[in-house]
């Protein structure tokens, strides 16, 4: 395997951060990122703090957010390290089955590269409209205001007894942030990064960081935040991405082996975990009730539903929610997935395919707020 701390693709940076004796508590300014916050959690977060992130990450105009980002740094709210630092991040975060667990990351700058290189890699594709909404934040604000996920060979970063430098809860995940910024500790925690990297969650930030790079040349803006996370972290988990239409369902028969499913959509999310991973399978909720659907072929389940051709499509990793849509008549249908595992991730990834969009939901998501990185190192 290849260190990459030998090379320039993974450097410190010298963060942007909240001052909590002026700013408030962490917990009251820290959001999630762009692509996961409903109104209803706007609100909320809007309602926590008059400096909360997501003023930043989900603006109403951009050049809102940066003459707001700019008075924040003026004031003090917001304040810069004077040396660069990588940030041992330590995720802890119950899943599905109520099992705490803890995913081990490290927070840094990581050189911006098109795929073609062979060195940062996709699995799932992207939406346009989502990128030029990000490209233009991009441009007003000039500053990595959400870090994005991806994946090493290499081992995760050594444990730390010393207690954090920054912590935050955030819808039930507690973030800790150690500051390692010794030269010859930055060298130790950058040579665990091994081999290519796959990005896990972030991809129209990284391809939106990638052409506002490509339009102003510079080396300032060639690198992007990201927190590096070992391939084999224990914490690692992927939810289900599943599809809501308020356009009409496709007829399956004769497509697909059907059974009629009874019962509420976590008795139908049992059903289809039950099923081998040897062929695609999805379950379709409709008012009338609840089909299960095997495919004849191998694949990944939103692989075989990307081919139905749906319209008016929103995504959700809740079954509940899904159902609840279709049970109000705010959607005609649902179509629920498995979750694709690591192993597909990868597989996919050192392929060069890649899965339709919203595939994969690493959960919990990397938080907004506890760091900033601006384009200007």
């Amino acid at each position: 395997m290849v260190a990459w701390a030998a090379m320039p693709l993974v450097k410190p940076l010298r963060a942007l951060r909240y001052d909590a004796a002026k700013a408030g508590p962490l917990d009251d300014l820290v959001a999630p990122p762009h692509d996961v916050i409903t109104p209803e959690k706007q609100a909320r977060l809007l309602g926590a703090s008059p400096y909360n992130a997501v003023r930043l990450v989900r603006p109403d105009d951009p050049d809102e957010a940066a003459g707001m980002l700019d008075d924040w740094r003026q004031t003090g709210i917001l304040v810069r390290d004077e040396e660069p630092a990588v940030w041992v991040l330590e995720e802890e975060y119950a899943g599905a089955d109520g099992t705490v667990r803890t995913r081990g990351g490290l927070a840094a700058r990581v050189r911006l590269e098109p795929y073609e290189l062979g060195r940062i890699l996709p699995h799932e594709r992207t939406f346009q409209k989502a990128k030029d909404t990000r490209l233009a934040l991009l441009r007003a604000t000039r500053t990595k205001l959400s870090p994005v996920l991806l994946l090493h060979e290499g081992e995760g970063p050594e444990p730390l007894s010393r207690p954090p430098d920054l912590e935050a809860e955030l819808d039930g995940a507690r973030s800790r942030l150690w500051r390692l910024g010794e030269p010859a500790v930055i060298e130790q925690a950058l040579e665990r990064i091994q081999g290519r990297l796959i990005i896990a969650d972030g991809h129209h930030r990284y391809e939106t960081a990638l052409r506002f790079h490509q339009e102003e040349g510079s080396e300032e803006t060639g690198h992007v935040l990201a927190v590096l996370v070992s391939r084999d972290d224990p914490g690692l988990t992927i939810f289900p991405t599943h599809r809501v239409v308020t356009g009409p369902p496709p007829e399956l028969d004769g497509r697909f082996r059907l059974e009629s499913l009874e019962g509420d959509a976590a008795a139908a999310i049992a059903a289809l975990d039950r099923l081998p991973r040897d062929r695609a399978a999805f379950v379709l909720l409709r008012p009338e009730g609840a089909v299960l659907a095997l495919a004849d072929q191998p694949g990944l389940d939103t692989v075989v539903v990307d081919r139905l051709a749906l319209e008016g499509v929103s995504f959700t990793a809740s079954a509940a929610e899904a159902e609840a849509a279709v049970a109000s008549g705010r959607a005609r249908a649902a179509f629920l997935v498995r979750p694709p595992e690591l192993a597909d991730v990868e597989a996919v990834a050192l392929s060069g395919e890649r899965m339709p969009e919203k595939s994969t939901y690493f959960f919990p998501k990397l938080t907004s707020g506890l760091l900033f990185s601006p384009f200007d190192e």
